[in-house]
Order: C-alpha cells, then sequence, then structure tokens
C-alpha cells in the first residue's frame, strides 16, 4: 500500500514549500499538483487559447500530453515535450491557473494523472481538492491556512526575490483575494477543508514547526 499525503489549502499558505520539505525529510515523492495546473494553463495562453474559454479550452485538451518528471533539480512540468516549468511561476500565470482548473474537463484530465501517480509511489500532493476530490483515502489529510495579508506579503516577498518589483502589496492582495473567492465557489471541486482532514494556520509558524506538526500527525496515522 502506497503512502499518500494530501496538503490542501489556499494561494500562499504554504502547502508547496512544507510539501516539499516533507518530501525531502521523509524521502517520498513530491507531486507539485498546482504546477499541473499552470503548465496547461502557460501551454494554452502560448497557443492562444483563453483560459476561460471553454469552447477551445476542451477540444485543446485533446491535443495535450502531460508528464511529470524528477530531476536533481525538483519537479518538471513537460507538455507535449516542452519544458514548461521555467515560465509557470509568472504572477499572471497564478490566475489564468485558477481560471482553467475551473473547467470541468480539465480536472477530470489533470485529477487522472495525479491519481495514476499516486497510487505507484509514496507522495506528498499539495492542491485545493487533493483529500476532498482527487485522493479521499489519502492517509493523511492536512488543510494549510494563513490570513489573506500574510500570504499576500509572502507572495510579494517571493516575487521581488525573483527580481519581480513590479506588483504592489495591495494589487498582490487583491489577487489573492479573488482567487479564494473562485477556488471556494467553483461548482467542480470546490477548494474546502475535506473530511478526517487536521487544519494548520500557518500564519506565524516557521517551516519547521508546520513541518513538525505534519509529521507528528502523519505518525499519529
Amino acid at each position: 500500500m502506497t503512502l499518500n499525503i494530501a496538503i490542501d489549502g489556499p494561494s500562499g499558505a504554504g502547502k508547496s514549500t512544507i510539501a516539499k520539505y516533507i518530501a525531502k525529510t521523509m524521502n517520498i515523492a513530491y507531486l507539485d499538483t498546482g504546477a499541473m495546473y499552470r503548465g496547461l494553463a502557460y501551454y494554452a495562453l502560448q497557443n492562444g487559447i483563453q483560459p476561460d474559454d471553454r469552447d477551445k479550452v476542451v477540444p485543446f485538451l485533446e491535443t495535450v500530453d502531460m508528464d511529470i518528471k524528477y530531476s536533481e533539480n525538483g519537479q518538471k512540468v513537460i507538455v507535449n515535450d516542452l519544458d514548461v516549468t521555467p515560465y509557470i511561476r509568472e504572477h499572471h500565470i497564478s490566475m489564468a491557473a485558477s481560471t482553467i482548473s475551473k473547467i470541468h474537463e480539465v480536472r477530470l484530465k489533470m485529477c487522472a494523472l495525479q491519481r495514476i501517480i499516486a497510487s505507484k509511489t509514496d507522495c506528498v500532493l499539495d492542491g485545493r481538492d487533493i483529500g476532498s476530490y482527487v485522493l479521499p483515502d489519502a492517509n493523511v489529510k492536512i488543510y494549510m491556512d494563513a490570513s489573506p495579508e500574510v500570504r499576500a506579503e509572502r507572495r510579494k516577498k517571493d516575487l521581488e526575490g525573483k527580481g519581480d518589483f513590479s506588483h504592489t502589496f495591495e494589487e498582490i492582495l487583491a489577487d489573492i483575494k479573488a482567487r479564494d473567492y473562485q477556488d471556494m465557489n467553483r461548482d467542480f471541486a470546490p477548494l474546502k477543508v475535506a473530511d478526517g482532514a487536521v487544519v494548520i494556520d500557518t500564519s506565524y509558524m516557521t517551516i519547521e514547526e508546520v513541518a513538525n506538526k505534519v509529521k507528528e500527525i502523519c505518525k499519529g496515522k
């Protein structure tokens, strides 16, 4: 039986950071599901397709082949043999990923791939519907949260660390609140606390404190 750890929560709660940390310390794989949606959104935009244009996105899916590969530098998202990893962390891709993920057929395609990977590998998955929809039988379910203001400040520091000083705190905060609303109110598999999930507020916790809390929960399982 494989070990699956599902970590859900809104943008900027620290899911990916903690998932990577847990995967490394527990020597299991990390599957960044958000990167998969970002990769699809980026590829759609590159092909002139807007993420909210369902009539074009759905048939476009039939032409998309996605693969997840692991290297010493982490997870890579490969779309039709193109490594899109370097481009999917741009600020505008975040909202594009949230938008395209509202399309039912998109989620079905991504979820099917995620389930296949999780069925074969001990792994940590983070996203917005992992414990509630993708892997409802996951061994461990975590819901990580933090205030919108704290998440906006984290995002701002992350962008500035990459040399992007073009966004104000107020702009980032507005985007985060908009994405929260969109993710929580989509018709299919919305962001919510999964049944049996342990909620962790990371607002004023260090990475080590959150990771230790998650590992304690894993031991209890």
